[in-house]
């Protein structure tokens, strides 16, 4: 089974990508779904037909799907909104504003990952292509299942309990409608259809990010920033697709300019996102629609390359031990105490956070902070030092367990 999650800046043409690489694929023979997690959905209107929340066949083994949001809240929410409805209500809010509020703002990621998982851990399929939401929504998206395990496992169980005790007294004291124990049950059901998916998210073998780009100073610079959020959460990009680039058959003197500007942006990618693949596209002369002109594109863009391949291996978050130097001879003998590397592309010293709370050991980076659960091995283990080096984060902790 091959995942492949398609992003990028808004305008750049990942649906496109996503379309065309789903389209490759199973005319190579494999069982394909193409979904869209993205709210303005147009996978439908790449392939030229109408895709709805239920799968339905686009080509010889290639099904399309468009995650219909309502739907999902309807079959999924609809015992926990109806109870946030009936606080609302309580407190005097109108009816269609509690409708209004009783969905939270990101549920759309949370339905999308529960039809990921559904898909990813299904037999009917060989590969899974994701055309996900612009950049900001895909990180979201991402982080969405260390953030819902974190709160499952240590709020959610508090929560629970607190309730089963106080809501009998609050019940007596005050009309407000108190949760009972279904609406809990619910929502552990709800939590139990995203459970494993991040495991099949960072899994190497089975998910790869591919990043779309156009040969745009600010678009490679959002590309960059999301290259850093998706890897502090441990995903592994395996390319970068560089589209619309001005095909050399243009010799129109106007625009000479352009293709001087996307000749350096082009250098620009091949070199900063280096060693990742960089894949080439050509602006089209015509729109992308339709089964033939995607195929023709995909065609173009792999050049012969397997498109459900794994095109770029990078490594994971990972925890070593560290020998030390003796005489100028470095002895993996357990003396040099742990490392936690990760590979962290295109960050500076004043953009990264390191800290530790309890068994969790915390990164930031910009606005995102990861909570990596640290293994048994490291957690009575002081953190040393960090160091930033080449694009790799190594926190070191001491050899000998502290207390």
């Amino acid at each position: 089974m091959r995942v492949l999650l398609f992003t990028g800046k808004g305008g750049v043409g990942k649906t496109t990508a996503a379309a065309a690489t789903a389209l490759r694929c199973a005319d190579a023979g494999l069982r394909t779904m193409v979904l869209s997690t993205d709210p303005a959905h147009s996978l439908g209107d790449a392939f030229d037909l109408e895709l709805g929340s239920i799968g339905v066949p686009v080509a010889e083994r290639l099904w399309g799907q468009q995650l219909d949001a309502q739907q999902r809240m309807e079959e999924s929410w609809g015992e926990i909104q109806a109870y946030l409805m009936d606080v609302f209500d309580w407190a005097g809010v109108d009816a269609i504003e509690a409708e209004e509020l009783a969905v939270f703002p990101g549920l759309d990621e949370v339905f999308s990952l529960a039809d990921i998982k559904t898909h990813a851990t299904s037999d009917q399929w060989d590969v899974l292509v994701v055309d996900c939401a612009p950049t900001a929504e895909t990180i979201r998206l991402l982080s969405l299942p260390d953030i819902l395990s974190w709160y499952m496992e240590r709020i959610f169980p508090v929560g629970r309990r607190v309730n089963k005790v106080l809501s009998p007294v609050l019940a007596r004291m005050t009309s407000l409608p108190v949760a009972r124990d279904n609406v809990f049950a619910a929502s552990q059901r709800f939590y139990e259809r995203l459970d494993g998916v991040r495991e099949i998210l960072t899994d190497a073998e089975v998910t790869s990010v591919r990043l779309v780009v156009n040969p745009e100073r600010m678009v490679i610079a959002e590309a960059r920033r999301t290259y850093t959020y998706v890897s502090l959460f441990g995903y592994r990009v395996d390319a970068v697709i560089a589209n619309r680039l001005l095909p050399e058959a243009v010799n129109d003197p106007w625009f000479d300019q352009w293709k001087r500007l996307h000749a350096g942006h082009l250098v620009a990618i091949e070199e900063g996102f280096a060693p990742l693949p960089v894949l080439r596209a050509e602006l089209a002369a015509d729109e992308l629609v339709g089964l033939e002109a995607l195929r023709a594109f995909g065609e173009g863009l792999y050049a012969g390359r397997d498109a459900a391949s794994r095109l770029h291996r990078g490594e994971p978050p990972r925890v070593r031990r560290e020998g030390v130097r003796r005489e100028g001879v470095r002895r993996d003998n357990g003396d040099g105490g742990y490392v936690v590397s990760f590979d962290l592309p295109f960050v500076g010293h004043d953009d990264i956070e390191v800290g530790r709370r309890g068994d969790e050991l915390l990164v930031r980076v910009g606005p995102h902070r990861r909570a990596m659960v640290l293994p048994d091995s490291l957690r009575r283990r002081r953190v040393r030092e960090a160091t930033l080096r080449d694009g790799r984060l190594d926190v070191m902790f001491d050899s000998v367990p502290s207390g």
